[in-house]
């Protein structure tokens, strides 16, 4: 399951590799708005550092757009700039289709931000969300030619992700049972006193928990309590606060009696049905889903590749493949929205998927998991580099069922 995570940046569409990337538009303001006597700069002349063609771009209370009136193809970057008196959001739009082709988003009063797009044959305006005004839509540019664009996306809707969200949701309380069923037989070999049969039982009965990942926002208090780690702890292991799989498998692989570890195992189950029963109440937010998606092999690569959440049983891996697992499950119910005006690159995305599972799947025989530290340099740039690449193409998920604000 996920701990805490570092909050990702904000999204932009950007072309890079061909792929729909989310990025954070934070940058420096790179010329003057404004001139001496307060009216919008004219565009310079001279080379920007990036090679690009540039063009200024305004927005003012009731106007979008402003200084874009002839339009040309290819690389280029729009400095927008933001003459109102309060903060908006800019986005590049194809007026017909509402596919978005870049946005800059938290673009303060007084301050300029640099959006670089890939534009071909077609129609464009710019379209400005200033906070608690409507949406103001600028002019149509038209370029002409047939050559494609950059990466766009046409936006989702909080009401489009709210079926899959049930769905999935659904799909989570199903695993409940299965969840109760194996920390129940984990239960019964430590309160019989035979640890081996304990340690055979505590990796089946973690990993159905760790499939269940894009849930973990939902879990609140319960994950922590179930799957939480020695982060924070002062006493580390020997804390009272340390409770769950993570302190049942420190005390299986360092030593522990059944009567030390009768007392946990007994607390995880206790857990696991609160955390099953109070499940029909609960609401997952749509708007994270896609999101979700894109943590948790994030958080694979932050904390199981890392070793961090190993307490002796040496199965990352056997949990960065049930993190794969999960990650399938939340993009199977996403997978209707990701069409191909919204998400052309899926099959990379799930190319990339198979090529993780199919490393994965190579350090696992008969049930038993090669240990992270037995990888060999070679077996572990691999695993990292699959991983990674993985992740990489999730971003775009991420980034395309982000809930984006149209009016």
């Amino acid at each position: 399951m996920i701990r805490p995570r570092i909050p990702r940046g904000r999204r932009g569409l950007l072309s890079a590799g061909g792929g729909l990337v989310a990025v954070a538009v934070v940058v420096a303001v790179l010329v003057s708005a404004m001139d001496g006597a307060g009216r919008p700069a004219a565009r310079q002349s001279a080379a920007y550092p990036d090679g690009l063609p540039h063009t200024r771009v305004t927005m003012s209370a009731g106007d979008c757009g402003q200084g874009w009136t002839d339009g040309h193809g290819g690389d280029q970057v729009f400095d927008v700039h933001n003459a109102s008196s309060g903060p908006a959001e800019v986005d590049l739009v194809d007026p017909g289709t509402g596919a978005v082709y870049g946005e800059v988003e938290g673009l303060a009063p007084g301050t300029t931000r640099p959006l670089q797009v890939t534009l071909g044959g077609g129609s464009y305006a710019f379209k400005c969300l200033p906070d608690d005004a409507d949406a103001v839509t600028g002019p149509t540019v038209r370029i002409a030619g047939h050559a494609a664009a950059g990466p766009a996306a046409v936006p989702v809707s909080q009401h489009d992700l709210i079926p899959p969200t049930i769905a999935y949701q659904q799909w989570i309380g199903g695993q409940m049972g299965r969840l109760a069923d194996r920390v129940g037989a984990l239960k019964d070999a430590v309160d019989s006193g035979d640890l081996d049969a304990a340690r055979a039982a505590w990796l089946p009965a973690h990993l159905v928990y760790e499939r269940m990942g894009a849930a973990y926002g939902t879990f609140g208090d319960a994950d922590k309590a179930i799957n939480g780690t020695t982060a924070g702890l002062p006493q580390g292991s020997s804390d009272p606060r340390f409770t769950g799989f993570h302190r049942i498998e420190y005390g299986l692989w360092h030593g522990q009696s059944a009567d030390q570890l009768r007392g946990p195992a007994d607390q995880l189950g206790k857990d696991v049905d609160q955390l099953r029963s109070g499940w029909s109440q609960a609401r997952m937010d749509p708007a994270q889903l896609g999101l979700r998606a894109h943590e948790i092999l994030e958080n694979t690569v932050q904390f199981e590749l890392t070793g961090r959440t190993d307490y002796g049983s040496g199965s990352n891996l056997a949990t960065a493949r049930a993190n794969l697992d999960g990650t399938r499950t939340a993009l199977g119910y996403l997978r209707p929205l990701l069409t191909a005006a919204r998400l052309p690159q899926l099959p990379r995305v799930d190319a990339a998927l198979d090529r993780m599972q199919h490393t994965l799947d190579g350090f696992e025989t008969d049930g038993h998991w090669t240990a992270l530290n037995a990888l060999s340099r070679t077996q572990r740039e691999r695993v990292d580099a699959d991983t990674g690449a993985a992740v990489e193409q999730l971003a775009a998920v991420a980034a395309v069922c982000d809930v984006r604000r149209t009016s």
